[in-house]
């Protein structure tokens, strides 16, 4: 058979392929099931198989790969337009062809064994960060009905609900005083589970060179290194800094038209939790350079120059900009595999 590229529409049990030869055109089409397409696999010749990047995909990848296969992953997004007609399973495949076609869409990288497990981390830690946060909000709310004011923080929260469960003389409501020790003992099971997967990605840091490098940029703690290796993988594939602050959702959306350019609010898109942890991190780098001035210390030029967007731009608007600044460095560590080195005060000897 005069199959080069074949295109396949992922799904759990039916496989929808569409192969075409070495012109581009449709010579066959096949709907299969997860036997068969397993069998496609090891019995036909090598081939430039062409997938979306979507649930399974990068474990079809690999396999594929291991059997001799060429594989390029596509982004969904950018797929879509070139569905013809209705969306089904057998336009989709089609539409793989005509996007790798075109040349113009950057392909995903395929994920290791090891990216997915620590991503898997990642994705069990934060569900149950917001389950931690919504029950400690929860409590607080259930206590203020009944007068009773804490101050923020979460230590402070459980230290006194503790207490005040452990004395009998307290005139919490029976039923009340039941709500909130089967609250405690959640949260506490959580903070275990959670300092549980924390454990392992400090193990994962401990074993990586370019999470520790990256774990050294002020504002990129031990959750937003391993995040970006584990999401990002291949860093190369970006040919600057700002493709990479691109591709994260950290650059202005543009709507342009002949001589008029308008930029207007961050784009957005990209992986949402990388881009919430980076903006967590310029809010620290904020903290940490107001905490600077008010001791009245040199401040080395970064946190000087984030001081100066601060005055000119607002928190919120400082804060992505900080953020976009931090994706630049981590692409500037992380392709040039150098250390980051704080530049220090004006008129500070280096």
């Amino acid at each position: 058979m005069d199959a080069t590229t074949i295109g396949i529409d992922l799904a759990k049990e039916v496989f929808e392929v569409a192969m075409a030869n070495d012109r581009w055109r449709v010579i066959k089409r096949e709907r299969l099931t997860r036997p068969r397409f397993e069998r496609l696999l090891k019995e036909h010749p090598a081939a430039h198989l062409i997938l979306e990047a979507c649930g399974s995909a990068h474990y079809w990848a690999r396999t594929a790969q291991r059997l001799g296969h060429q594989v390029t992953l596509l982004p969904s997004q950018y797929v879509r337009p070139y569905v013809r007609r209705q969306k089904t399973d057998r336009t989709d495949a089609e539409a793989m062809l005509e996007a790798a076609r075109s040349g113009g869409i950057p392909p995903v990288a395929v994920k290791t064994v090891t990216q997915q497990d620590v991503l898997a981390l990642h994705r069990m830690r934060a569900p149950r960060m917001m389950t931690r946060t919504a029950r400690l909000n929860a409590m607080r709310g259930l206590l203020l009905e009944h007068g009773i004011a804490i101050a923020r923080g979460a230590h402070t929260l459980l230290r006194q609900v503790a207490a005040r469960l452990a004395n009998e003389d307290d005139p919490l409501p029976p039923r009340l005083r039941i709500v909130l020790r089967l609250t405690v003992d959640e949260v506490r099971d959580l903070e275990d589970r959670i300092d549980a997967i924390d454990r392992e990605l400090a193990a994962v840091a401990a074993d990586d060179l370019v999470v520790q490098r990256l774990m050294r940029i002020p504002g990129i703690g031990l959750l937003t290194a391993t995040a970006m290796v584990a999401t990002v993988g291949h860093i190369h594939a970006f040919p600057r800094a700002r493709r990479f602050a691109s591709w994260l959702g950290l650059t202005p959306r543009e709507h342009s038209s002949g001589g008029r350019r308008h930029l207007s609010a961050i784009t957005k898109r990209g992986d949402v939790y990388l881009r919430c942890l980076l903006t967590h991190g310029a809010r620290a780098v904020l903290r940490m350079a107001h905490r600077g001035a008010r001791a009245m210390s040199p401040l080395p030029r970064f946190h000087e120059w984030a001081l100066a967007v601060e005055r000119r731009c607002g928190h919120n608007k400082a804060t992505i900009a900080i953020a976009n600044k931090l994706a630049r460095i981590i692409w500037v560590v992380w392709t040039r595999e150098v250390e980051f080195t704080m530049a220090p005060p004006v008129g500070c000897a280096a």
